[in-house]
Order: structure tokens, then sequence, then C-alpha cells
């Protein structure tokens, strides 16, 4: 590999517009793809599989009414006072050209609604009433008919008195007919009682019949009066606007239309103001804002500043801007057939930004360095990109196997975003071998200030002597503390999705947000959808009755502010229910019902079984399937690192070392991230004016990209420690020196990664800067406290035992030339080990009395 690249890097140097050319093609060829192929980005975060996505697929094929996107609008007066009749007329004007949209199924009026559910109140008590008064008139003719039967009992018994009288004087015989006439009339008179008693038992049956579902139907407006589209002071309404096509297949025009729509009615003229919930203006993220272009003129001065000249300052600025623009342009051409989160290709650009400038200014370090010890220009590009741009693979390669690995979470877009990113870092490693060499070439020696250029002569370094023993000691107990300190936030740490919240404090999402809460109550803004399998063939009275017990069951909840039916479907197996929480859809509140209604069974009705959706249940969904495979993912990236250093450095120890580190720096940006977004502390620095849980995929992502940045700083820093080793340094002076030569650069490096992430924290984008924060922090924790300040003592304090490596595990592992020593060898580079610290044979290289063969310490070298 040294050695094609060393031919690679020279070719290009000598015919540099062949490469400049190429790489112009492919940006062109990658742009022309994006603006012919590229398709629709989703804001929306789903995962197949999950107890939402299984519900909302259901809808979807059995009750595709029920299934749309759905949005909301927020009307309010400027001055806070009620809407006025003629107020109300604009607005409903406005959603009626909504409504009219291509793509929008229906909206929800506030005003009509509010109106609507007030009839059927007023409906219900018309009916309550009517059946009062039947009851009441039918109880007085049963008291009337009671009274008629005593009368006939009496004149019953008076005829039967009589008789027995007139047998007993002997007068029956003449008194016979009379009596007979007499009884006649009173038998008529009972069966017309016992006619009339039929006919109030009947309406007795019908009243108590009907009395069910009327006590239903009172219950289902009692659960439903929580749920108001038009506030109790008459100052704001909520309409919902839902779709044709569930949430994520909604097209941006679509949900642009609508808001166009309203704003076109110029409600502000007439005193009232319109805001939009996120679903409906959820922008797509986009590159180039001031924080953006603030980060990378930071990465700009650093390397000026370290290289001292406007060439060298540019070039990798240059060659990481080509390669983000083929990655990204790339990315976004797949976009029309695959479904891709409008994160993934912002991911690719921060990640391949950052290490195309690092990993340029790796391979133009060494080429200026060959430059000013007399190097001829060709000759030291060759070898910077044999040499250091072999390392530049290496590096490159851990982060793209780390990234690739997110595949193995089985979350799809996940797994997209790391290959996206991982194509990324792959276009940035080519265009460091490739375009790089080519501008190395055209700027010649220009890349040296003035006085270099004119003094070019062999630089020999001075003596470098190790630390300390107590100051190592020192070093790795407050390094190790003050990570430790910084994790503990991280203990606490919950996930979720961004709200309305979690945008700026100008934007109408967050308005639109924040006085739903205040007019309607948090829970507005994230209402679960309750699915209920029913039994089908019930009629409309009975159906109103299952209602009201499903209905009943879920008030009875804690945290349950309203039910609302949403209606059943055709064949009457499924009907559908809106919750209103007492929070928001990130609480831990709303997170408890959502498992308690999955659990819940319906008294009496052992044949319902419930489901829940919507936008709160399914961020939850999201967030523990994310948080069950970042165990997983960990020890994966875990093993990698330990299996990839100890071939790299052929040592047991220098693994561990580093990947502990790895683990200390991942917790503490954990922790970091918890404590500013979840906690808001310094929020009015980071611009966190509502904690919120932290985004859910975000940690996973972290361990990923973070541990292949962090084996980029270890591998820059430890084999320059080896080298010095293998070339007869002392183990502990070995670290000093290898720490002395690789830490300017390290140091530039991470500055430069920090620079670029950190232009990423205050993006308009409420789910990105996040992201930038953790990886911005994370470089920062583990370049300056675990790789140069931590690593180094540990080396320290291990000496000897640092290189140690059983004989049987060196003849099992391949011997991999990072840094293309062998290289150097062929091509006769100078040697810069500093003068009268070398060994004439290397004597821990071959057979010296500390580290030999015997001990497993491999020969073979890496140069820094």
């Amino acid at each position: 590999m040294a050695e094609l690249l060393y031919r690679l890097g020279k070719g290009s140097s000598l015919h540099p517009w062949r490469a400049i050319v190429a790489w112009l093609l492919a940006l062109l060829v990658a742009g022309g793809s994006y603006l012919a192929f590229g398709g629709t980005l989703s804001s929306s975060v789903t995962i197949p599989g999950t107890a939402t996505a299984e519900v909302t697929d259901r809808l979807q094929a059995e009750f595709p009414d029920a299934s749309g996107g759905t949005g909301t609008i927020l009307f309010h007066t400027a001055d806070g006072s009620a809407l006025t009749d003629d107020q109300r007329a604009d607005i409903s004007a406005a959603l009626a050209d909504v409504a009219a949209l291509d793509g929008v199924q229906r909206v929800v009026d506030p005003f009509q609604a509010e109106a609507d559910r007030e009839a059927q109140a007023a409906d219900l008590q018309s009916k309550q009433a009517q059946a009062d008064d039947g009851r009441t008139q039918a109880e007085a003719g049963q008291a009337q008919l009671d009274a008629g039967r005593a009368d006939a009992e009496a004149g019953q018994a008076a005829l039967d008195a009589a008789r027995a009288a007139a047998e007993a004087d002997g007068t029956i015989v003449t008194m016979q007919a009379a009596f007979d006439a007499q009884q006649a009339v009173l038998d008529a008179g009972a069966a017309e009682l016992d006619s009339q008693q039929q006919v109030l038992d009947a309406t007795f049956a019908q009243l108590d019949a009907a009395q069910p579902a009327l006590t239903a139907g009172q219950q289902l407006i009692d659960a439903a009066s929580g749920l108001r589209t038009v506030s109790e002071d008459g100052s704001a309404a909520v309409a919902s606007v839902q779709f044709t096509l569930p949430a994520i297949e909604v097209d941006p025009d679509t949900k642009g239309a609508v808001v166009d729509a309203v704003e076109a009615a110029d409600l502000p003229a007439s005193g009232v103001e319109a805001d939009f919930s996120n679903e409906l203006t959820q922008t797509l993220p986009a590159l180039g804002g001031a924080s953006e272009v603030i980060g990378v003129a930071i990465a700009g001065i650093v390397l000026f500043v370290m290289l001292g000249t406007l060439i060298g300052a540019g070039l990798p600025l240059v060659t990481a801007l080509v390669g983000v623009g083929v990655g990204a342009a790339g990315a976004l051409a797949l976009s029309g057939v695959v479904d891709m989160m409008s994160v993934t290709p912002i991911l690719g650009v921060m990640l391949g930004l950052a290490v195309g400038i690092d990993y340029a200014l790796f391979i133009l370090n060494r080429h200026r360095r060959q430059l000013r010890e007399g190097a001829d220009v060709h000759e030291s590009i060759g070898l910077a990109n044999g040499t250091s741009g072999n390392a530049v693979v290496f590096a490159g390669s851990t982060v793209v196997i780390a990234l690739l690995a997110l595949n193995l979470t089985g979350i799809p877009f996940l797994g997209l975003m790391g290959t996206v990113a991982a194509a990324c870092v792959v276009i940035a490693v080519l265009v460091a071998v490739t375009l790089t060499p080519a501008l190395l070439g055209l700027a010649g020696l220009r890349l040296l200030p003035r006085k270099q250029r004119a003094d070019r002569h062999a630089h020999v370094h001075g003596e470098v002597a190790p630390m300390s023993t107590p100051r190592a000691w020192l070093r790795v107990v407050a390094g190790i503390a003050v990570l430790g300190i910084v994790a503990i936030p991280a203990a606490s740490m919950r996930l979720g999705l961004p709200d309305g919240t979690s945008e700026a404090t100008d934007s109408t999402q967050y308005r639109s947000y924040t006085l739903t809460a205040q007019e309607f109550g948090e829970g507005v803004n994230g209402p679960l959808v309750v699915v209920a399998d029913i039994p089908t063939g019930l009629d409309e009275a009975g159906l109103t009755v299952l209602q009201a017990d499903i209905v009943g069951d879920l008030m009875a909840q804690d945290d349950v502010v309203a039910v609302a039916p949403g209606g059943v479907s055709e064949d009457g197996s499924l009907a559908i229910f809106q919750v209103i929480p007492q929070e928001g859809p990130n609480s831990e509140s709303t997170e408890v019902l959502v498992h308690t209604l999955r659990d819940l069974s319906i008294d009496g009705h052992d044949d319902v079984t419930l489901s829940v959706a919507g936008f709160a249940s399914g961020n939850i969904d999201v967030s523990e399937k994310l948080s069950a495979a970042l165990p997983l993912y960990l020890v994966v990236v875990v093993g990698l690192s330990v299996l990839i250093l100890m071939v790299v450095f052929r040592s047991l120890v220098v693994p561990l070392i580093a990947t502990g580190g790895f683990v200390l720096s991942v917790l503490a940006a954990f922790g970091g991230v918890t404590a500013i977004y979840q906690w808001g502390w310094l929020g009015d620095v980071f611009g966190v004016h509502d904690p919120a849980p932290i985004l859910s995929f975000l940690p996973i992502l972290l361990v990923g990209i973070l541990f292949g940045l962090a084996m980029d700083y270890q591998l820059f820093l430890t084999s320059g420690m080896r080298e010095a080793y293998v070339h007869g340094s002392p183990a502990r002076r070995a670290v000093a020196e290898g720490f002395h030569a690789g830490r300017h650069v390290v140091t530039a490096a991470a500055i430069i990664m920090i620079s670029v992430f950190g232009g990423f924290i205050f993006s308009h984008t409420a789910i990105i800067r996040p992201i930038g924060f953790g990886l911005a922090f994370g470089v920062l924790v583990d370049a300056f406290v675990v790789r140069m300040l931590v690593m180094p003592a540990i080396m320290h304090l291990v000496g000897e035992k640092a290189w140690w490596l059983p004989r049987w595990l060196d003849r099992l592992l391949p011997d991999v030339d990072v840094e293309g020593a062998s290289l150097e060898r062929r091509h006769h580079a100078p040697d810069h080990t500093p003068e009268g610290e070398r060994s004439p044979a290397g004597k821990h290289a071959a057979g010296g009395d500390t580290a030999t063969a015997d001990d497993g310490v491999q020969p073979a070298t890496s140069r820094a």
C-alpha cells in the first residue's frame, strides 16, 4: 500500500492537472446526478417493526382515512383579546382554501368543531330531557293505572261481598243478573287496565333501552370536554390539517402550500396571527449559515498559524470542500431511490469536512518537514503520500469501519446515515491521497515561508527529557477525575426527539408549541392515538356503549386529560380514540402512560385489545429501540478498537490504554451533552432555552464517530512513540519523543475538528445542534485530556511493558507498516531520529537488552 501511494502521490504531483480535472469532473457528475435524480428528504424519524410503526401500517391498510399525517395551525389575536365574529370568519375562509389543496384530506375548522360539539351536547341534553319527560309521564300514568287497579279491586271486593250476602239471605236468584252485569263491567275494566299496563311496560322498556346509549353519550362528551379547539377566553383557536398520505410521505411542497394558503389570507391585517406546528414547517437542514462559516474560518486561521503561508492554509480547505461537494451531492442523488433523513447528508458534510481538512494536513505537514530538510519537491510528495498518506488511509479505514458497523444495529435510517457518512470519509481519503499531492506539486516551495525556503537544511531535534513519575501519576489521576466528573450527568440521560420547544424562540414552531401549551394544555402538542380492536356486528347503541366503556377506562388512567372517539373502520373492527396526556410528548409521565395504555385491559370486554400510535408514542419507541442497540454497538466498537490497535502497534497494553481512554471520552461526551441540552447548564451560551431529552440517535452516533477520530489521534501520537522506541530510545524517553513529534499536528487537527463541528452548534436546525456539540466536545476531551494528558502518562508509568506481546500472538497478527517505514528505507529518506540517540542496529528492534524478539516486540517500525 505504501509503495502504491508513493507512486500515486508522485505521479499526481508531476501531472497535477490530471487529478484536478478528474475531481472537477467527479464534482460535476455528482452535482448533475443530484439535480437529475435527487428526491425528497424526510424530517421524520421512524423505525420499521416498532409498535407505533406496526399500528401506523395497519391503519394505512385497514383505516386509510385515519392514517394521514397531521399538522396544526394556531390562530390567535395579537393583543390577546377574544376573536371577533369577523376574525373568525376570516380564519374559516382561510381554512377553506387549505381544505381545497391537493394532498389535504380534511381540515378541522376550530369554530365549526366547537359549534358541533356544543350542538351534540345540546342534542344529547334534549334527548335526555325528552327521555326524562317520557319517564315522568310514564310514571304518572303508572300511578294512575295503579290507582285505577286499586279501585277495580275495591269494586270487585264489594261485589263479592254483596254476592255472599245475597246467597246468605236467599236473594241470590233475583240478584244474579245484576251481579253478572256488574262483574262484566269489572272484567272489562281489568282488561283495559292490563292493556294500559302493557303500553306502559313497553314505554319503560323503550326508555330503559335508550338510557345506556344516552348515558354513554354523555360520558363521551364529558371525556372530550378537555379537548377544546377554541381557548376558554376565546383569544386562540387551533385548527388541524390532515393529509392524504402518512406523515413521512407528505411532500414538503404540500406542507408549504398549506402555509402559503394561510399567509395569503393576510390575517394580520385583521389583527390575527397564525403560527404553524413543526409538522407543517419543519424545514430541511441547510449549510452555509454564519456559524458554519465561522467554524471553517477558525480552521483556516489555525492552519495559517501552524503553516505560515496562505497557500498552505488554503490547500486543506480546498481539498476538503471538493470532497464534501462530491460526497454530499452523491448522497443527495440517492435520495430519489431510498428514504433518507434530512440530517443524513448533513452528517456526511460535517464529518467529511473535518476529516478532509485533517487528512490533508497530515500529508502536507510531513511534506513541509521534508522540504525544510532539503528533499526534492516531487520526491517529498511521493514519500509524504506513502508514509503519512498510508496512515491517513488506515485512520480513515477505522472511521469507515465504525460507521458501517451502524448497520449492525438493525435500524435502517441509522445504517443509512452511517453508510453515507462512511462514503464521505472514503471520498475524503481519496481526495487526500490524490488531489492533495497534485496541489502540493503546483505549490512547490511556496508552501514554506520565505525564510525557510532560503535556508533548507536538515533539521536536528533537541533532546527531549521524559516526564517525572510523580508528574505522570498526577496527570493520570487529574485527567481521569476530570473525565469522571464530566461524565456524571450521563447517568440521568433520557432520549427523545426534538419538538417545538427545540426551535428558536422567534420561530413560528416555537410560538405555536408554547402558545398551544399555554391556552390548551401541554398534552395537546403530543396527542396519543389509541386503536382498539373491537367485535364486529354492533348496532349504533351498542357501539356507543362500548366506546363509553373504553373511554371510561382510558380516562381512569393517571395523566389523562381528555379522550375523544375518532371513528370506526368500515368493517367495524377498529375504533380510534384521541388521548390527550397531562404533559408534553417528551415528558416522563407521557412515556409511562404509553406503556400503561398498551397493557390496559377493558373491564368487561375481554375481546377488546388496545394499541398506541402517534408522535409521542413513535418518539418513545424510537428512543427505546436505539437505547437497546447502544450496548451491543459499543461492545462491537470496543472490540474493534482493541483488535486494530493490537495489529498496528503489536502490543496488548497500548490497545487497552487507547480503548479505555475512548470509553472515558464517550462517557464524558455523554455527560457534557446531557448537562447542556437536558439539564440546561450554560443554556444562554448554547441557545438552549427549553431543556429536553437528548436526541435519541446521538449517543450511538457519538460512539461510532468518536471511535474513528480517537483512533486517528492515538495513531499519530503512539506511532511516534513506537518509532523512537524501536530506534533505540528507552521506553519512557520514547514516550516523550513521540509526544513531542506529534503534539503540534494533533493539536492543530483537534482544534480544526472542534472548530468545524462547533460551527454546527448554533445551526438553525434543532436536530443538528446537539450533534455538533457532542462531536466538538468529544474531540476536545479525547484529544486534549485523554490522548495528550492521560495516555502519555500511563505509557510512561507502564514503561517497557507497553510494547509486550506474546510470541504466539505475534506470529498470528499480520505485519502492518502503517507509516511506511520500509518505504522510507527503500527511497533513502533522511533519518529524523535525534543525533546521538541512534542505535546502530536499533537495540529494541534487533535483539537489544531491553526488548527482544523473545519478548514478542515486533521489529517493524512506524514513523510519525
